[in-house]
């Protein structure tokens, strides 16, 4: 559906009416490609748009700064009298050259195109920094015959010969050339608008399971493969925030086994309407340690947990921010690995998973673990990534991206009371690595839990209804 980039010399002076002429014959589809590029790309960021057109999906997407090439001069010329506060080059991204980088790489069914994936995808790599994400989209393989009957009775404009590439091609042609694939994602099962039976279709039927695989458009949200270097978890330091409930009798422990991670470490009590004396013992422990330990405390003026977590990550100063929940019955010891795989960039958002070694059913329930995986699954289904235990407390992810989670989470809003959720969609969205961690899950020695099970079973349910609307039925 693209004319950029063909393979074959193009009469550039005879396109500019059916430019437009065939954007308004099938806008129904390039409305989608905007929909799914802006529920990506952050407001106000660098974008670059290879095989950019005639500008519409780059500006659809409200860049800061905002750069579309494309080898159609035709098509350069419309978008730049159309869009005035974007730039559009002509040129070819087997031969392009930029001085500098961009948050936002788009190639809308570009890929299809190009003569030289992979010398593309290498000049591509060099206009990306550590943090940067390539959006590509392309066309399912099983719709080709259904796109060819579509050229032949004029529904969409006549091609030369396309590359067809299958999803594992792609991430094939990405890994060679330093990407690594965060997200794979199907949508699109009626590409043609038919009032009211197109939003039904593509709204409710095409997420489900065995549906999906067969929609239109496939996309994936890559970012470049980190460069680990052991120097650079070294220079890092670290925050730890521990929200403390009716946890007196841990509050030291948390202390006393803490490990020491990166440059520094620093451990942040965040203490919630306790009606035992956690403040008191959070107060004694800091005065204790002050000369070991950098220790803030601070006491909630909201409620639960997300509340708690949200102050601890405004007070932190670290590179890496780590959440221990204080019943220890994720050991402090086990921090590092969370700490480590930030800090190197191996993943972005660490999450903890204690369904990989035993769990006594102490510890858990064997209800609460069949409610952990049900939750697990049913998140993974909904964030397109593969998340083995959701309901874990210890999550970890870098200061730099939690600022940026928290810029935007308006999106979502102030729905999840827990602050697991908050932090997994908010990455999910932010096209963020999400890995597990395997923890060891003990049962606790002090107290007793805070969690009502049923209650709150229902809160994570209508929360994952909630995410469901936001992110997989949109």
């Amino acid at each position: 559906m693209k004319t950029s980039l063909a393979r074959k010399p193009v009469q550039y002076e005879q396109l500019q009416d059916p430019l437009e002429k065939w954007r308004k014959r099938n806008l129904y589809y390039y409305k989608d490609l905007e929909k799914l590029c802006q529920f990506w790309v952050q407001t106000d960021s660098r974008v670059l748009e290879v095989g950019s057109g005639t500008g519409y999906l780059l500006n659809a997407v409200r860049p800061k700064e905002g750069l579309g090439i494309d080898n159609n001069p035709i098509a350069v010329k419309v978008a730049s009298e159309k869009f005035l506060d974007l730039d559009f080059e002509v040129a070819d991204i087997e031969e392009f050259q930029e001085g500098s980088n961009f948050d936002y790489v788009l190639m809308a069914n570009t890929i299809s195109y190009l003569n030289n994936i992979q010398k593309s995808l290498q000049n591509i790599r060099e206009l990306c920094q550590p943090s940067s994400r390539l959006i590509l989209t392309f066309h399912n393989p099983a719709w080709e015959l259904i796109l060819r009957f579509a050229t032949l009775i004029r529904q969409r404009i006549s091609l030369p010969p396309l590359n067809w590439l299958s999803f594992e091609d792609v991430e094939n042609l990405l890994t060679l050339e330093g990407f690594e694939v965060v997200r794979h994602g199907k949508r699109l099962l009626l590409p043609k608008r038919i009032p009211l039976i197109s939003w039904l279709v593509n709204r409710f039927l095409a997420p489900l399971p065995v549906l999906n695989q067969l929609c239109l458009t496939e996309y994936i949200i890559a970012r470049p493969q980190p460069t680990v270097a052991q120097a650079s978890v070294c220079k890092a330091s670290c925050s730890i925030i521990v929200p403390a409930r009716n946890e007196a009798g841990n509050i030291e422990q948390c202390v006393s086994r803490m490990p020491r991670m990166g440059k520094h470490t620093e451990i942040i009590f965040v203490e919630g309407h306790s009606s035992d004396n956690t403040w008191d013992e959070i107060q004694r422990v800091q005065e204790k340690y002050k000369k070991q330990w950098d220790i803030k405390i601070c006491q909630q003026t909201g409620r639960g947990k997300g509340d708690a977590v949200r102050l601890g990550f405004e007070m932190a100063s670290g590179d890496v921010l780590i959440i221990l929940d204080s019943d220890l019955t994720v050991r402090p010891e086990d921090l590092p690995y969370f700490f480590e795989s930030v800090a190197s960039g191996r993943c972005e958002m660490a999450n903890g998973c204690r369904l990989i070694y035993p769990v006594n059913s102490e510890s858990m329930p064997w209800l609460n673990r069949m409610a952990n995986r049900f939750f697990a699954w049913l998140l993974s289904y909904l964030l397109n990534t593969k998340i083995k235990d959701s309901l874990c407390g210890t999550k970890a992810m870098s200061r730099e991206n939690y600022l940026k989670l928290a810029a935007n989470r308006s999106y979502f809003g102030d729905f999840d009371p827990f602050g697991d959720f908050d932090l997994l969609l908010g990455a999910a969205k932010m096209g963020l690595k999400i890995q597990d961690i395997p923890v060891r899950y003990v049962p606790r020695t002090y107290g007793q839990s805070n969690i009502q099970h049923f209650k709150e079973g229902l809160i994570l349910l209508k929360m994952c209804l909630y995410a469901a609307k936001r992110i997989k039925f949109t």
